[in-house]
């Protein structure tokens, strides 16, 4: 880390570190301790106002949308799972989106990388049920998330499901010297814990009277990465929370605003603009990004809920048009929005009906154009409604 880039930071203060390095010995250096979050706005411009206003009003349209629609947690599902997809790209960790909306959520599967994504999907909907049921975010809910984010993966070990207790880094690479990282976060310890539960607090204070909560979240997107209380998983976490964020502030009352995609297609200026805080106070820049950022994400994410919504309608209409009245027939389009890909065996499970009547509600929807197999199996095959599928990966 290039202590020059830090030295008079307004927003922290560098603090010696030392430890013992197998392969590089004894070493000093230093790590980035950020002040508490101020109780008021930073002081911004007006093209970042505008920008702060542009995502309140966005957030506003998606929310409004969101609250008409029948069933919002079920149209959540294949957004969600798009969201466990980039945010796990951000952090190096890629599976094909494809393969995450096939994915089963029951199964444990073999690829690694696919495990992890899904672990974003239960962490999520974890974090969600907190909140639905009336709890306030606290340092358990953190170590939670954690737990459930890294399990069975590398990182699931005696650091997983708490406050990190060894030093960390980033921008790093493996088996590199402290000293070589981009930044160094705050150090373990007792301290780290009482900042983040200060973090917590100020998320929780009513200076959400004071503050715009879309510049309050962007201000505790930057601390809780800043803080990197994991040893793994921060940024993913810390996205999770943006929307969390907005559903404590009662921004959003459906948690369905996907954010990761538009940072992830910026991943170099998300990261310039974070460190540009810590570095130089630039909290301007900062917040106009993650403000355009909010903007398009909560525009992106409407047009995808409505276009669901639309063809969710447009294949139920379909299937009456053919004189297919049975209820499963409708059940499995609401399936094949909450699996956009899917098998068999899985409509079975999931109608409760017998393979032989799941194979022949399939078939009879592919008869009707409503499905089309979706892979070139002659066993196991996988289908989907094209449609579907084609809303979730278009780029946004």
């Amino acid at each position: 880390m290039r202590t020059q880039d830090f030295e008079g930071s307004p927003t922290g203060l560098l603090v010696p570190i030392s430890g013992l390095d197998r392969r590089y010995g004894e070493w000093g250096h230093v790590a980035f301790v950020a002040h508490q979050l101020p109780e008021e706005t930073p002081q911004l411009d007006v093209p970042t106002f505008n920008a702060v206003s542009a995502a309140r009003a966005a957030l506003a349209s998606l929310n409004s949308s969101a609250r008409q629609l029948p069933n919002p947690s079920l149209l959540r599902r294949p957004t969600l799972r798009r969201e466990a997809q980039s945010t796990s790209a951000l952090e190096g960790t890629y599976a094909p989106l494809q393969a995450v909306l096939a994915a089963d959520e029951d199964d444990d599967p073999a690829d690694a990388n696919l495990r992890e994504v899904l672990n974003y999907v239960h962490a999520a909907e974890h974090a969600f049920s907190w909140h639905g049921a009336g709890r306030p975010l606290a340092t358990i809910l953190l170590t939670e998330l954690h737990a459930v984010l890294v399990r069975g993966t590398a990182a699931d070990n005696e650091q997983a499901g708490r406050i990190r207790t060894i030093q960390v880094v980033i921008g790093g690479h493996p088996g590199g010297r402290v000293q070589d990282a981009r930044f160094v976060p705050h150090p373990p310890g007792p301290e780290l814990e009482r900042k983040v539960r200060d973090w917590l607090s100020w998320v929780d204070e009513s200076h959400r009277g004071h503050i715009d909560p879309v510049v309050a979240a962007g201000m505790a997107h930057h601390h809780f990465e800043t803080l990197h209380p994991f040893n793994d998983g921060n940024g993913r976490i810390g996205r999770l929370l943006i929307v969390l964020h907005f559903l404590y502030a009662q921004v959003l009352t459906e948690p369905t605003l996907t954010v990761s995609p538009w940072f992830e297609a910026r991943q170099a200026d998300y990261y310039d603009a974070l460190m540009g805080v810590s570095a130089h106070g630039d909290w301007n820049r900062w917040i106009r990004f993650f403000a355009d950022g909010i903007a398009a994400s909560a525009r992106d994410t409407e047009d995808r809920l409505l276009d669901l919504l639309q063809v969710q309608a447009d294949l139920k209409m379909r299937i009456r048009k053919a004189g297919l009245r049975a209820d499963n027939a409708m059940l499995l389009v609401d399936f094949a929005l909450a699996q956009p890909i899917f098998t068999v065996r899985q409509v079975e499970r999931r109608l409760g009906v017998t393979y032989p009547r799941a194979n022949k509600l399939v078939g009879q929807l592919v008869g009707i154009g409503v499905l089309r197999q979706f892979d070139e199996a002659v066993y196991d095959r996988s289908f989907a409604a094209p449609d579907v599928v084609g809303i979730l990966l278009r780029s946004g």
